[in-house]
């Protein structure tokens, strides 16, 4: 069958009608990468044009090649918290052009290449201890919770407590409400393409409330010529460059092991014995995406968490990352048609999926504090850091530390000890 032959795809598991549902509602919660990165970059002084465009093409392309190379329903984009680092930390704060920072982003994805090839990445993954990888998938549903709560103005921030709930009499926040109650009902009832059938009419509800507004619908993307390749290679062999790579090295790997594994868990996806399928083809592709989105002018291009998304509409294959991509690709010339949809219509999925994704709690033994208290802390930093690499990195010192400190050695491995080691050098840096 060509579907399975180019997708991985298995009639036993899923329909083509689902993959494709799935692959548009991933789509659909990320498209705001598409707004929210040129924003974000711009601040920088590249060329806001170029970085929609830029943005896109990147999304499309690594999104493709995830579906066709690594054969998973998984959508790759420039990373949120990174294109931060990139444009407020090494940019703004340390004062470096950006063209420094694009080149710190092509060495980062020059060494994924080299780590996934020589298999380093996929044996991080089976040095997390048990309890850690159960936890993840918890955690990370907490944060994209987080994530959809915050993009509707449903939490916003407070000076006194950092957060507090938003107006929810009127506005985003009111939409952002109403979405939530669709997708919970439609979700009750089993409705099959449920959770985007709640984005278009949340969309469409918006549009009375003022929080919806079209802009037309077709546009000519902007040429990316102003950010193609321009790399500042004079400070390549300088402290600063060593640790802004190892910066955006770090974040984006364990940001993705944990999307992955996250996901992958809910899907159902990971083997008896805790492997995980294509687990070395999913992490060259997010490697080649980041090298050849740095050619194009982007910041890291990693694994979507909204990923999470399109699994919980049924996605199964690489077919729902092909639909994803293809819909990535139409955006170029269909920016003001997809950007209306707010945030506020997007949210209600982030929060149900979060929902869904917690579910993974319920295989931690809560009542072996060994086990508990790290998954616990790794659960708990993940929204609270607004990371989900710090969440893993806090988990598993905790779970080296009170191994070792009450006397239960044994259950960590070298390996353990020595990742523990690199995360405290995280730390240092």
């Amino acid at each position: 069958m060509l579907l399975e032959k180019l997708f991985g795809f298995d009639p036993k598991t899923t329909t083509v009608r689902t993959e494709i549902m799935a692959g548009i509602t991933t789509f659909l919660t990320m498209a705001y990468i598409l707004a929210v990165n040129p924003n974000i970059l711009s601040e920088t002084g590249m060329d806001k044009g170029a970085l929609f465009t830029t943005t896109a093409l990147v999304a499309a392309l690594a999104t493709l090649l995830m579906a066709l190379y690594a054969k998973l329903p998984f959508a790759l984009a420039p990373g949120m918290g990174l294109n931060a680092f990139f444009a407020f930390t090494v940019c703004q704060i340390m004062g470096y052009s950006w063209q420094f920072a694009l080149t710190a982003v092509f060495i980062e994805g020059i060494i994924f290449m080299l780590l996934t090839v020589t298999n380093l990445r996929e044996k991080i993954v089976y040095l997390l201890p048990d309890p850690l990888k159960k936890s993840i998938s918890a955690g990370i549903g907490l944060y994209i919770a987080f994530i959809g709560l915050k993009s509707s103005d449903i939490i916003v921030n407070n000076e006194a407590t950092l957060v507090s709930l938003g107006d929810l009499t009127s506005g985003p926040a009111l939409l952002g409400i109403i979405g939530i109650l669709l997708c919970a009902v439609m979700m009750v009832r089993n409705v099959k393409g449920g959770l985007l059938l709640g984005i278009i009419v949340t969309t469409l509800i918006g549009i009375p409330m003022g929080v919806t507004q079209f802009n037309g619908v077709i546009s000519t993307p902007p040429s990316i010529e102003p950010i193609f390749c321009k790399f500042e290679w004079n400070q390549i062999f300088t402290k600063e460059m060593f640790v802004v790579v190892f910066t955006f090295l770090f974040v984006d790997l364990f940001d993705t092991i944990g999307t992955i594994i996250g996901v992958t868990a809910r899907a159902g996806m990971i083997k008896e014995d805790g492997t995980i399928p294509r687990l070395k083809e999913a992490f060259m592709v997010d490697a080649i995406a980041t090298t050849g989105g740095a050619l194009m002018g982007t910041s890291t291009v990693t694994t979507f968490v909204e990923s999470a998304a399109g699994v919980n509409e049924g996605g199964r294959s690489g077919l729902t990352a092909f639909v994803a991509g293809i819909c990535f690709a139409l955006s170029l010339f269909l920016a003001p048609f997809f950007l209306a949809i707010p945030a506020s219509a997007t949210a209600p999925v982030l929060v149900m999926v979060g929902l869904m994704m917690t579910a993974s709690v319920t295989k931690i033994d809560f009542n072996n504090y060994v086990d508990a208290i790290p998954a616990f802390v790794c659960i708990l930093f993940m929204p609270l850091s607004y990371s989900i690499s710090d969440g893993i990195v806090l988990g598993h010192l905790t779970y080296v530390l009170v191994n070792l400190l009450s006397g239960n050695h044994k259950r960590v491995t070298v390996g353990m000890y020595i990742l523990a080691a690199f995360f405290l050098l995280k730390f240092m840096m």
